[in-house]
């Protein structure tokens, strides 16, 4: 990776943001990425806006100081409670030409296409539900779309736990699916709000109608953000490539190998850091 340019950072607070990078490399093989999950301090859904952009912030500026000059937020709870803030108050003062971006945004760009009752359902952590930050994107797009949310509590634990396709996993996951269903039986597209939820789609999709929609990020995002790259080649110039992917979390590094394994099937090299 040469000095004047450096990799696309994927941050989140734990491993859910695997699903995202995954997604990422995969479209895009010849970037270099840098993965930074904050292990030691997840799980970021259950805390407050202000602790949450606190944490989200001194990872950016962590992340910067690496040489990075493009941060993913692969986390829906740092996207709802600490983007706006970062790229309104602090990217000014930290460096106008370095940019933060989310997942929520380009997750509800793409709903209109999908969507033919315009009732949609969300399911996030609680920490996301609360901000309500999907209910207002997606009325940013279509006053016609009707927002129904629902908080799965114990979704990420199930994943981090390695009990996504176990037995006891179906009652979690079914009562929060029928929890949604039963605000509006027309609801026909599902985002999963957040990047744990992929794996945990196979359960989903038994309790879910056919005629239903389920919307991922990791795809979207790729996708969006191989477009915004296109549209902002000063940005893309940035961005090295060399196929490179380096692991970094803040807590233990053979417990962050294990389990991110089990997200990205294959044997990866991590590195610690302290924020």
């Amino acid at each position: 990776m040469d000095t004047l340019s450096g990799p696309i950072a994927v941050f989140d607070s734990g491993y859910g943001g695997l699903t995202v990078l995954e997604k990422l490399r995969k479209r895009m093989p010849q970037y270099d990425f840098l993965y930074l999950g904050d292990n030691a301090r997840s799980p970021y859904g259950t805390r407050s806006f202000d602790v949450v952009y606190e944490y989200t912030l001194e990872a950016v500026e962590k992340l910067f100081s690496m040489g990075v000059h493009l941060v993913i937020l692969a986390c829906n709870t740092a996207s709802a409670k600490a983007l706006r803030t970062i790229q309104q108050n602090d990217l000014p003062r930290i460096d106008p030409n370095r940019r933060v971006l989310g997942v929520i945004r380009p997750s509800v760009e793409v709903i209109p296409k999908y969507t033919l009752t315009n009732k949609i359902g969300v399911l996030g952590t609680l920490g996301t539900v609360q901000s309500d930050s999907y209910r207002m994107e997606l009325e940013k797009q279509s006053k016609k779309l009707k927002v129904y949310q629902e908080a799965c509590p114990m979704w990420v634990p199930l994943v981090e736990n390695g009990e996504a396709e176990s037995d006891g996993a179906d009652f979690f996951i079914r009562k929060h699916v029928d929890r949604l269903l039963a605000m509006d039986k027309d609801i026909d597209t599902v985002i999963l709000g957040c990047t744990h939820y992929p794996l945990l789609m196979n359960k989903i999709k038994q309790y879910l109608p056919h005629s239903c929609t389920i919307l991922a990020q990791g795809d979207i995002v790729a996708r969006s953000l191989e477009d915004y790259l296109k549209r902002h080649p000063q940005m893309d110039a940035q961005c090295s490539k060399s196929g490179e992917t380096l692991f970094y979390t803040t807590e233990n590094v053979d417990k962050f190998k294990q389990t991110a394994g089990y997200f990205l099937q294959e044997d990866i090299e991590v590195h610690h850091i302290q924020l």
